[in-house]
């Protein structure tokens, strides 16, 4: 009794010390009400919600949401939403972003990613020469609202070399023919060719290629228009449903190239899509344009517009490879350079400074043949070969030379360098080989006139009699 006398008395203290402890805890965080959580919060998560765009994420956590067991996680949770308003800081995620076409599944597609990741450094390298002209690609593709995979085609055309000529004498990093360029309006003379123009064959490729999507309402079958031609496509089409065949890409029949060439774009666009699960590092590129344009001067040599940009000729040529003469005339593919985004104030202080101490911008200059002229004797005046003259001058042998044909020599007294020529002078397209008939000095003879042979005797067939 006396114990228990004693804790009675004592339980009006210890309340009142109780009390006293709950007034000095700190203030309880206010409690959201249902209608504040969203429909799947019914139990605590132990993963930290993504903060909200332009809303600081709350850093305060729950002790007890700790404690939760690994299965209470949900797994069929949805992939993190990507803010598309935000622009990326490397292209290469700009350029997943928009991608647009239905992906191709079939064994060439395997085929030709395991042909590119096991040739690692060949990749790297048409990835880096690509990352010149990606941003300007991509900006371009984004204007018209077309799939960013398409940004990739280049590689499959040209490996991104600007320089490229093909058998079909095909050019630049979209390898245009001839007669097709004509088509969209690049110009193709004596000192440019503008399927090398890193900007008018870009605008004509996706013109063209838009076009003829809109002909078939098929990415698929507009990538092997471009490549096989939409007419071929065309008749490839027809026959199928003469047949009552599929029309679509995989089901026609096709040359081995046309039928190789999307599966290599749907390969590439796999290993861009994720390069870490193929085992490949992807250089990140930045964002932001590679180059600019900048006036040009009447006339240039490409070797002084390098030199006053402060670039490698080979640099300035990847930029600005429509030229094919080593000096750049006035009026040729509009009136423009394209020059890397941190050397403009470079190139325009440098050109300020090169015109004020009256320098020559071009140390080339035309020579018109005369009568007993030859280019062997010219090359010698000028201290070339007459293979470099040749090449400058973009003389084959069915060109015709007589009096009064203009060449371009160097000017008296300027120094050039025959291994600068070689980088800025591409390929030119090979001329068609003309077959000449073969006609013998020697009066043909008629063939004699075979003997009708006599029809053979019939067999007489004796009876079993």
């Amino acid at each position: 009794m006396s114990g228990f006398f004693h804790l009675r008395m004592l339980l009006p203290f210890l309340l009142l010390i109780a009390l006293g402890a709950c007034s000095t805890l700190p203030e309880e965080r206010p409690v959201s009400s249902g209608a504040d959580m969203p429909a799947s919060a019914s139990a605590p998560s132990a993963v930290t919600p993504a903060p909200t765009f332009g809303i600081p994420a709350r850093t305060e956590t729950r002790p007890f949401a700790q404690t939760l067991p690994v299965q209470a996680i949900r797994q069929d949770a949805p992939p993190p939403l990507i803010d598309l308003t935000v622009a990326p800081d490397d292209l290469w995620q700009r350029i997943r972003h928009g991608f647009g076409m239905p992906d191709l599944h079939a064994p060439l597609v395997a085929d030709r990613q395991s042909w590119y990741l096991n040739r690692p450094d060949m990749l790297r390298r048409i990835f880096a020469r690509g990352s010149r002209y990606l941003y300007h690609i991509v900006e371009e593709l984004e204007k018209r609202g077309m799939p960013t995979e398409l940004a990739l085609l280049p590689m499959v055309e040209s490996a991104f070399n600007p320089r490229a000529v093909s058998t079909a004498r095909a050019m630049g990093i979209w390898q245009f023919i001839p007669s097709t360029g004509k088509n969209y309006n690049l110009d193709q003379n004596w000192w440019v060719d503008e399927r090398r123009d890193i900007i008018a064959s870009t605008d004509a490729a996706l013109t063209y290629l838009l076009r003829i999507y809109e002909m078939h309402g098929d990415w698929h079958l507009a990538l092997a228009s471009y490549n096989w031609g939409e007419g071929a496509v065309g008749r490839a089409i027809a026959k199928n449903q003469a047949r009552g065949l599929p029309t679509d890409y995989a089901s026609l029949t096709m040359p081995a190239e046309t039928r190789y060439y999307v599966p290599k774009l749907q390969a590439l666009k796999n290993i861009v899509a994720h390069p870490e699960f193929y085992g490949f590092h992807l250089p990140p590129i930045p964002n932001q344009p590679y180059f600019e344009t900048v006036m040009k001067p009447e006339r240039i040599d490409i070797a002084v517009a390098a030199r006053l940009a402060e670039i490698p000729v080979e640099e300035f040529v990847s930029l600005n490879p429509a030229y094919h003469r080593p000096v750049i005339n006035g009026g040729q593919a509009g009136e423009e350079l394209l020059l890397p985004v941190d050397k403009i104030g470079t190139f325009m202080a440098n050109l300020e400074r090169h015109e004020a101490q009256d320098k020559p911008l071009s140390n080339w200059q035309t020579y018109a043949l005369k009568k007993g002229d030859t280019l062997a004797k010219v090359a010698a005046r000028f201290k070339l070969s007459e293979a470099r003259l040749r090449q400058i001058n973009g003389i084959t042998p069915r060109v015709r030379i007589r009096p009064g044909f203009n060449l371009l020599v160097p000017r008296p007294g300027s120094q050039i360098n025959p291994d600068v020529l070689t980088q800025t002078l591409p390929k030119e397209a090979p001329a068609k080989a003309v077959k000449k008939k073969v006609v013998s000095k020697k009066k043909a003879q008629p063939k004699p006139k075979k003997k009708a042979a006599k029809p053979a005797p019939k067999k007489k067939v004796q009876s079993g009699k």
